[in-house]
């Protein structure tokens, strides 16, 4: 008995919970009840068919149901979007792959709050030219137009040294090419030199060596050099006369012509050539220059009296 009396009150206990969350559905269905029916008369007022107004009441069921499982789905969504943006933000503070402080820090770096994410900044030991991962290699604008000046120097003054190079470059050609004509002047001189001691001084007509030694013994030293220096200058001078008339024999009067005109600190030069070379040549040459300039060169090549 007395197991009995101890089991009771749990039972009543259990009771009273059925009926509570029987009395609670009860109420549940009495408003779907009266929503139900509100629902009729609303749709009945507004000229519905009842296969419309049944229809309508069924869906109107579904419809609460429907709207409890789109809460849920919004809610997880929610979820999952917070959880990427805890996500994205532990990746921009841990700046993996430098996401946080070359792409991010731009665009949030002057957000409050949400700047905080950023990673935080390392200092440059390179200063304010910075490197290629610096967000701003210089502090203002004008330090920027006063770098790109000085790289516009430095790149002129590279210019000017490869020019300066060039030009080095360019005279030490020339000179290249003078000790080349040198050269040949030299090897020519030696040929024509052996030429003549084998024509001249060795040949079998030339004067016995006793008389060489006698004319030679008869010159003084000084006078024997005066002697072969003039030799050889006129020597040369008559090889060049010969160059340019051949070349000025050449060209056409008037060109010829507006060369001779620059030449005017040098007229003797030019009668000298104009006086060797052909009487027609010369002729059309003089016809083509300034008068002044010809008739001046016309009183040089005048012939002197005898």
């Amino acid at each position: 008995m007395d197991n009995q009396n101890a089991i009771m009150p749990e039972e009543s206990g259990g009771d009273k919970k059925a009926a509570k969350k029987a009395a609670k559905q009860a109420k549940r269905e009495e408003k779907a009840r009266k929503r139900e029916e509100k629902l009729r008369q609303k749709l009945t007022k507004a000229g519905a068919s009842p296969e419309e107004i049944e229809k309508a009441v069924a869906n109107s069921g579904d419809y609460e149901e429907e709207g409890g499982s789109r809460l849920a789905v919004f809610f997880v969504t929610l979820v999952i979007v917070v959880i990427w943006l805890a996500i994205l933000a532990l990746l921009i503070k841990m700046d993996v792959g430098g996401f946080g402080s070359t792409v991010m820090r731009p665009l949030l770096k002057d957000v409050p709050y949400l700047n905080r994410i950023l990673p935080e900044e390392t200092e440059n030991p390179l200063g304010a030219a910075g490197t290629e991962n610096s967000e701003a290699p210089y502090a203002t604008l004008d330090d920027a137009v006063a770098r790109i000046k000085e790289l516009e120097v430095e790149l002129q003054n590279a210019k000017n040294a490869a020019q300066d190079s060039q030009n080095q470059m360019e005279g030490l050609k020339e000179q290249s090419a003078q000790l080349e004509q040198y050269k040949a002047n030299e090897a020519a001189f030696e040929e024509r030199r052996q030429k003549f001691d084998e024509e001249v001084v060795f040949s079998d007509q030339a004067p016995d060596i006793n008389e060489y030694r006698t004319f030679y013994e008869g010159i003084e030293p000084a006078n024997a050099e005066a002697i072969y220096k003039q030799v050889i200058e006129q020597q040369q001078e008559d090889e060049e006369l010969e160059q340019y008339i051949s070349m000025y024999s050449n060209m056409k009067p008037k060109q010829a012509a507006a060369i001779f005109d620059t030449m005017t600190n040098d007229l003797n030069l030019v009668a000298k050539i104009l006086k060797a070379m052909d009487a027609d040549a010369s002729a059309s040459i003089l016809g083509a220059m300034n008068a002044d300039t010809a008739a001046k060169l016309t009183k040089i090549m005048e012939p002197s009296e005898s």
